[in-house]
């Protein structure tokens, strides 16, 4: 009998705890504000919540966080604009030279093919001839082929070092601007809760402008750290296909010196750089 008993004590004890705890609410809805507390009436509501008005009526140091981040989402569009021309313009002009001289019988003639194309397989050519201009006196064409490759190698990896400048900004960018966006929102909620202890109320027309207001940095946070992310891992896509293509034309180039040298042409032929 005890056993049967225990569901019905727990029972009524829930539902007198809900009772009690219904009644001390209402007394708080229905309780007048107190002393010297302002009343709040639908004229006093916020009308206009649009993110220009939040970004005026926020505390200076919001608006500042704002500021900044629409400054780095700026910064992020600018990269995005001209380092896709300036990657775009890259593989297109070494892609063509590249299928250029892959034609061509020895380095002599890809040299006066590019003569007048400035660029990284200018740069190459150029670099391959000096070292066999360096390497005259030598007869060891394998050392020969071994030191054109370094020097091949250190100017595709500066290549590629130019290449990715300025993507490093953008993983900055996309790594901290939600926790700027986030030190701005915790900020404007800390006011809030000065306001609302200033005003001794909790009427959510004094609440939500100012949660509002905070949330508005988080949002400006996301929108610069996103595009700024997805731009980044496009633009290391696209560097690395420019990586490769760099490899491939410094492969041509090793193989021209190759050509020659096993033709016995790398001593005699004209070794001035042309310009």
């Amino acid at each position: 009998m005890i056993r049967n008993w225990r569901p019905i004590v727990v029972w009524a004890y829930a539902v007198v705890l809900l009772l009690v705890t219904g009644t001390l609410h209402a007394q708080d809805v229905i309780s007048p504000p107190p002393p010297g507390a302002v009343a709040i009436g639908s004229s006093h509501l916020p009308r206009d919540l649009s993110p220009w008005s939040m970004f005026v009526n926020a505390d200076v140091i919001v608006q500042s966080v704002i500021l900044g981040l629409a400054f780095a989402s700026l910064v992020t569009w600018t990269v995005w604009f001209a380092k896709s021309i300036e990657l775009f313009l890259a593989r297109r002009g070494l892609s063509q030279l590249l299928s250029s001289i892959s034609e061509q019988n020895s380095l002599a003639e890809a040299s006066v093919y590019v003569a007048q194309r400035r660029g990284v397989l200018h740069d190459l050519i150029s670099a391959a001839r000096a070292e066999l201009r360096l390497s005259a006196d030598i007869s060891d064409s394998t050392g020969i082929k071994e030191r054109i490759a370094t020097r091949l190698a250190r100017l595709e990896h500066a290549a590629g070092r130019a290449m990715n400048r300025g993507t490093g900004l953008l993983a900055t960018i996309g790594a901290t601007a939600p926790f700027v966006g986030l030190f701005g929102t915790v900020w404007g909620i800390m006011n809030s809760f000065v306001g609302i202890s200033k005003a001794q109320t909790t009427n959510l027309a004094i609440v939500a402008p100012g949660i509002a207001e905070a949330l508005l940095a988080t949002a400006v946070g996301l929108f610069a750290a996103i595009p700024a992310v997805i731009i980044y891992n496009q633009f290391s896509r696209s560097i690395g296909a420019y990586r490769a293509l760099l490899g491939d034309a410094s492969a041509a180039v090793l193989r021209l010196v190759s050509r020659d040298l096993d033709r016995g042409l790398g001593r005699r032929m004209p070794l001035q750089v042309a310009e």
